[in-house]
């Protein structure tokens, strides 16, 4: 087997740019060849994603597992083509998924989606409980699709709409925008601009990939303006904050 010897740390990367970089690693694995990569959270996501696309496949070994930094061996076993349809930003195949890790798998990979983006489900039948979450928290905010249901087999398709409807009726809000696809200096900016920007009692919301509770308290610290603070969606990839200028 060969090994590469480097390990690619990916902490660095956007969540989104972390998924396009290991996918195209593995992609370009020959049968036994492997890869280690550093991740801050465990990235078991990830692995049912390429056992969805890749088959069964990927070999797959936690060498260290630390509250920030998770390192994991990955095999490709044997030779294998992936089979994500274009126009399908992730593919979940329940049946290759341990049900415990459903939910975690499912939405997590969602909340790294960016509006427009479609999540292709497989299983062989429709998953309620799933159903349910998606009707009930995100409601307004996504598109269920059957593409194929019969017995033994179901495909989904659930699209992040592009307009976010939670907070669409708030006449506060003046600016909405996602940060994700940003540097972690950009993203810093551009808050800051927006809140410069606003009037008293116009808000903005924002998008961010993580907590940015750090964020608040730097606003804390350099504004003598009061502002309120609220936490619209809080998802393991997915933040959601509303900041108003009181």
């Amino acid at each position: 087997m060969n090994t590469t010897n480097q390990e690619l740390d990916v902490r660095t990367l956007i969540p989104i740019k972390r998924h396009e970089k290991l996918h195209k690693l593995f992609s370009e694995l020959q049968a036994g060849d492997s890869f280690i990569f550093i991740n801050d959270h465990d990235p078991k996501p990830l692995y049912y994603e390429f056992r969805s696309v890749y088959g069964d496949v990927v070999g797959w070994e936690y060498l260290q597992r630390d509250p920030d930094e998770w390192k994991v061996q990955v095999t490709k076993t044997e030779e294998s083509a992936g089979k994500k349809d274009e126009g399908i930003s992730t593919l979940i195949d329940l049946r290759k998924t341990e049900p415990r890790d459903w939910k975690y798998t499912i939405f997590h990979r969602y909340g790294m989606m960016l509006p427009g983006d479609t999540m292709e489900i497989r299983a062989n039948q429709i998953p309620e409980e799933i159903r349910g979450i998606f009707n009930n928290k995100f409601a307004g905010e996504h598109s269920w699709e059957y593409v194929k249901s019969i017995p033994g087999e179901v495909i989904i398709h659930i699209t992040k709409k592009a307009e976010n409807d939670v907070d669409a009726e708030d006449i506060s809000v003046v600016n909405k925008f996602d940060v994700r696809p940003h540097a972690p200096a950009k993203r810093h900016d551009m808050v800051f601009e927006a809140f410069e920007s606003l009037n008293p009692g116009e808000a903005f919301v924002f998008i961010n990939d993580h907590d940015p509770k750090p964020l608040y308290y730097q606003m804390e610290a350099e504004y003598d303006t009061p502002f309120k603070w609220e936490y619209l969606m809080t998802l393991p990839e997915e933040w959601k904050v509303k900041v108003m200028k009181l």
